[in-house]
């Protein structure tokens, strides 16, 4: 069974870096992680360390490389790079898949399924979300605190079939998981936190616990979660009523200091952000939706005029 992991950041290095432990006890599993730069150099020389809160662990996938394209054909795929990388890599994927590839997309965004599913038109497409709290803390190193480290998902709109292989690596490899049959919503309620918070996040430079404890930038993040809500209303998405109160009683489990992955990116300087999958997204929503946005354009603006990307 061949399974590659797309993207070796924070996300892909945290659910990979347990699929490729796992690998070493079961010899029928291989598993192909895609990375760069220096991060991919120690990865080959070393292997990949995962530092989560369940403790510490090595592993080392059965290739690491930047190149699709030696890549035999997959199994099971997970995407893990960044919103702006998506069309990229999903090109370079496309010959990489069967009529039975499982894909779980691991990145952010409500539109991620229909910008895989216009690119590549056979495999089976999971519509998911993730919550875990991670980066690169060194080349070589991913480290995770704090958050419920799991991936929600549901069937591919496609096909009637339940992703059992899929499922099954996930138990194995001791990673959190929950189907849905509605998974629309949990994309949504994802968007609501990670949107929000990384806007205010980035533009304030403050920390989660930082803009929880400031009355006006707990204002600003809540604001922006009711602009989303009200496009998904518009939408039929049917979130629930209590969502903006269950995000801030999630961010509250969130180490006081941690940084959206949106802010991290951003205060590297030349590094592409996502304040496209953020900001964009929801103005270029509200418009269709015709739902106002005016908290998220004027947040948005602001980190436009603070960095050009």
């Amino acid at each position: 069974m061949n399974i590659a992991v797309i993207g070796i950041g924070g996300v892909g290095g945290y659910f990979g870096g347990k699929i490729a432990k796992l690998a070493e006890k079961e010899s029928d599993l291989k598993v192909f992680f895609i990375a760069r730069g220096a991060h991919l150099a120690e990865i080959i020389q070393n292997g990949l360390t995962l530092d989560s809160s369940e403790g510490v662990i090595k592993c080392r996938p059965t290739m690491a490389t930047d190149r699709i394209e030696d890549l035999p054909s997959f199994d099971i795929c997970l995407i893990c790079v960044k919103g702006y990388d998506l069309a990229d890599a999903v090109k370079r994927l496309a010959p990489k898949i069967t009529d039975k590839t499982v894909i779980l997309p691991l990145l952010n965004g409500v539109d991620i399924y229909e910008r895989i599913r216009a690119v590549i038109k056979n495999g089976i497409v999971l519509p998911s979300c993730v919550y875990v709290g991670t980066q690169i803390s060194k080349p070589g190193t991913v480290f995770q605190r704090g958050g419920e480290a799991s991936i929600i998902f549901g069937n591919d709109p496609l096909h009637d079939e339940g992703p059992d292989l899929l499922v099954e690596i996930l138990a194995k490899a001791g990673i959190q998981y929950k189907w849905t049959s509605d998974p629309d919503v949990e994309i949504w309620s994802k968007f609501v936190f990670i949107a929000s918070f990384g806007l205010v996040t980035t533009n304030y430079n403050k920390t989660i616990g930082e803009v929880m404890e400031s009355d006006e930038l707990a204002g600003y993040t809540r604001a922006i979660m009711g602009e989303i809500t009200g496009i998904a209303a518009k939408k039929n998405i049917k979130v629930s009523q209590s969502l903006i109160n269950d995000t801030f009683a999630k961010a509250k489990t969130f180490p006081f200091g941690t940084k959206t992955s949106f802010q991290r990116d951003f205060e590297k300087a030349g590094k592409k952000d996502e304040r496209d999958q953020f900001g964009g997204a929801v103005i270029r929503m509200g418009v269709q939706a015709g739902v106002k946005t005016p908290v998220t354009e004027r947040i948005y603006a602001s980190i436009q005029a603070r960095k050009t990307i």
